[in-house]
This record gives structure tokens, C-alpha cells and sequence, in this order.
């Protein structure tokens, strides 16, 4: 005779994954697993939780697992073809809201699971959204994501500016791959389980955002902004390469932590 309760106290697991895990293999809200704590469990629903758990403890993401990432106060579907949003991130998207002016054009370079731009044009919906990724599955989510949360965003296939030649805008925003090849992290804990060419460039972890860099001046309108998310040891080398690609008012803003995350410049 299985309950909740059982389950989550036999589980070995961090307290909060394990009742999102519970919540999942039994479809109900945290409330009903407040009141129903005592209730006897199905063997059906006892199956698919404790596979959920023999999952997680072999390191699958509690959002792969669920299929859902909570972001900008919505939820977000996710799977294994984009990364899981994390809410470092989410300055970005503040950023990126304070500088676009009144239905200005934003553009999010290497979208993955749309949170960047569906989240802007929720916030704004004045602004002219679109966004690009240079894989077809990940344009699958971000296009789900859209459609659910009743965004009308347009999505590109497209590797950086590929598919925007003529396009212009007043804000380009990107989260591109920018850990450094061989970094410790991408063989710990979520990383592993996430796509790799959305993690690193393979290479110093710069190459990607050189290119955004560089590019960015043939897409901007005057005026316009450039921001991008990176490495917290990444923003003297970030600054530096705005400063020579000609952008004006060239800074880096840290996150919560106090870390460097987000670099950026306007068009002079």
C-alpha cells in the first residue's frame, strides 16, 4: 500500500526533483500531492515514478525528464534537441526589452527552445519578433512553444545571418555556444545530456560570438543593439571585440551571482 508520501521519502533524491518527478508520473499539482499525501497509489503510476527516479539518478535532467522548464515566469517545453533554459538568461531578455523602442524589429540568433523570443514579444507584443537555429528539430520546439504560449514569432532555419540577408533590426540578442572546448563542465551533471554544439564551439568559445560580432553591422538599423550572452570569464575578450568592430556605449552586465553574463553595444 504506496503512497505519496512513501514514494518521496524513499526516493534519494533532491526533495524538490523528486516531487516534480511525482507530480509528472501522476499528472496532478503540487496541491494535490499536499492533500492526498496519504492516498494509496496505483502500480501503474508506482512504475512510471520510480523509472523516472532511476533516470534521474543516473543524471537525465529533471526537465528532459518532464519535458517542461519553467522560464520568465512561463513554462516551456524542452527535450534533448535544446538546451534547458536557465534563468541567467533571463537578463538577457531585460536588456534586450529596455532597448528596443517602440515596435522596433528583434531578432534572437540560435533560438533553441524559442524562450528568448516568445518571451520578448509576450512582454512587448509592439515588437516585430523572429529568430533563427541552425537545427530543424530545435526550430520544432521553439515553433511549439510559440504556438502554445500564443506568440507570433517568425523562425528561420538559418546558421547566424545566413537566411537575413537585407533584414535589419534594431536589437539582435543571441545565447551562442561559448564554453570552451574540453571544459570540465560539459562531462558534469546536465551538460552531459544536453546537445553539445549548443554548449561549445569546440574551440576557444569565442568563434561563435566573433561571428555575431562581426556580423552585426550589416543587420542593425542606426542605433541599434547588439547583445549576447557568455562566459562569466568571457567579458574582457567580448568587450574587446565590440570595441573593434566599431559598436559605441560597450559594456558587460553581470547577474545575480555577480558574474559576468551579458555583453553588449549599440551601432554607433
Amino acid at each position: 500500500m504506496t503512497t505519496p508520501r512513501q514514494l518521496l521519502a524513499d526516493a534519494r533524491l533532491d526533495a524538490i526533483d523528486a516531487r516534480v518527478l511525482l507530480q509528472h508520473a501522476l499528472q496532478v499539482g503540487r496541491a494535490w500531492l499536499i492533500g492526498h499525501g496519504d492516498d494509496v497509489l496505483p502500480a501503474e503510476r508506482i512504475a512510471a515514478f520510480e523509472a523516472l527516479v532511476a533516470r534521474r539518478r543516473n543524471g537525465e535532467p529533471v526537465a528532459y525528464l518532464v519535458g517542461v522548464r519553467e522560464f520568465y515566469g512561463r513554462d516551456f517545453a524542452v527535450s534533448p534537441a535544446v538546451l534547458i533554459p536557465r534563468p541567467e538568461t533571463e537578463l538577457l531578455v531585460e536588456l534586450a526589452l529596455e532597448r528596443a523602442g517602440q515596435g522596433a524589429r528583434v531578432v534572437d540568433l540560435g533560438t533553441g527552445s524559442g524562450c528568448i523570443p516568445v518571451t520578448i514579444k509576450l512582454e512587448r507584443p509592439d515588437l516585430d519578433v523572429s529568430a533563427v537555429d541552425i537545427s530543424d528539430d530545435a526550430l520544432a520546439v521553439a515553433r511549439g512553444n510559440a504556438k502554445a504560449l500564443g506568440a507570433n514569432v517568425v523562425l528561420y532555419l538559418s546558421d547566424w545571418y545566413a537566411t537575413l540577408a537585407g533584414q535589419t533590426f534594431g536589437v539582435i540578442v543571441s545565447n551562442p555556444p561559448y564554453i570552451v572546448a574540453g571544459d570540465a563542465h560539459l562531462v558534469q551533471g546536465d551538460l552531459r545530456f544536453e546537445p553539445q554544439g549548443a554548449l561549445t564551439d569546440f574551440a576557444d568559445g569565442l568563434t561563435h560570438i566573433r561571428s555575431i560580432v562581426e556580423g552585426a553591422g550589416d543587420h542593425l538599423a542606426p542605433g541599434g543593439w547588439l547583445l549576447f550572452e557568455h562566459g562569466f570569464d568571457q567579458g574582457p575578450a567580448s568587450r574587446a571585440l565590440l570595441a573593434e568592430a566599431g559598436f559605441a556605449d560597450v559594456q558587460t552586465w553581470t547577474d545575480l551571482a555577480g558574474l559576468d553574463r551579458v555583453s553588449g553595444g549599440r551601432l554607433a
